[in-house]
């Protein structure tokens, strides 16, 4: 088949960006890590070009830095960068729900709802026993789910973007918390309930607690990081 030579180079493209995406969100390739795509190649037993394509796709999702002449690097956020996050999110967020709510959900979304009520689940499980890479791996499907029943694909995409940014800063520092559960937010379920039910109110509450849990949160690691300064 003439197609063929491109089509498995895609696929292998797609897995090592997922393979090596995975590996940043769970905090095994930390911020600042540097490497080329040969080291990536001789890694995965690949050629170079699928791999020199996945890190430009992770580059272009904001995850990885191209460094001239040395390669890439994981990007490195700072807390300032994190709060900008948040308020990016909080735009979307707000948007999406207040159009949900006063829309409704259109015709067909039952299964749909059916299933991001089942990653809600998981996320808040996972939360709650401060299960990290698996609360990642549900609230990102969580959200892209959620966002997905606007029907807009540029919107859900945004926000998934800016959601993977937001872990790959948020991971290391919440490995380093003594108990990971006071730095995880678990009101998945609430929310779907909310917008199951068309409550605007309720929405509005639980997107502000979500949004401002995170912002409390990034406050803390500025007080900490002032305290050990001085």
């Amino acid at each position: 088949m003439p197609g063929s030579g491109a089509v498995t180079r895609n696929t292998l493209r797609q897995q090592i960006a997922d393979a090596l995406r995975d590996e940043v969100l769970a905090g095994r390739l930390p911020a600042g890590t540097e490497f080329t795509v040969k080291q990536i190649a001789e890694q995965y037993e690949v050629s170079a070009t699928p791999v020199r394509e996945a890190l430009v796709d992770l580059s272009a999702q904001g995850l990885l830095d191209s460094v001239q002449h040395r390669g890439f690097r994981v990007r490195v956020f700072s807390v300032a960068d994190f709060r900008g996050m948040i308020e990016a999110r909080t735009l979307i967020v707000e948007g999406i729900f207040r159009r949900l709510v006063e829309r409704g959900t259109a015709p067909g979304t039952g299964e749909r709802l059916v299933s991001v009520r089942r990653r809600a689940e998981e996320a808040r499980r996972a939360a709650l026993t401060g299960s990290l890479e698996v609360l990642i791996g549900y609230d990102l499907r969580f959200w892209r789910e959620l966002s997905g029943l606007v029907g807009n694909t540029y919107i859900s995409e945004f926000l998934h973007r800016i959601r993977m940014q937001c872990w790959v800063f948020a991971v290391p520092h919440l490995k380093a918390e003594p108990d990971l559960r006071t730095g995880l937010w678990s009101g998945h379920n609430e929310l779907v309930d909310a917008v199951t039910r068309g409550d605007a109110e309720e929405v509005r509450r639980l997107v502000h607690a979500y949004n401002q849990h995170g912002l409390d949160w990034a406050a803390g690691l500025k007080t900490t990081a002032a305290t050990a300064g001085t």
